[in-house]
């Protein structure tokens, strides 16, 4: 069976991921925020690992 991104909430804690999110770009200029967001995107599909899911994720981000 083929998985699926999960659309629905799924965050533990929404709000505290925001924050821990915020405080990892402090003190990052422009250009560093940017790279570390490449760098997370990178590291965050690596743990999805489906190419599937990630194309879905691809879309769902592109729609909203």
């Amino acid at each position: 069976m083929q998985p699926h991104l999960i659309t629905t909430p799924n965050l533990e804690a929404p709000d505290d991921f925001y924050e821990a999110l915020i405080e990892a770009h402090q003190g990052l200029s422009t250009e560093e925020s940017h790279a570390f967001n490449a760098r997370l995107v990178l590291v965050l599909a690596n743990h999805v690992g489906s190419l599937a899911v990630l194309r879905e994720a691809f879309e769902a981000a592109r729609d909203s």
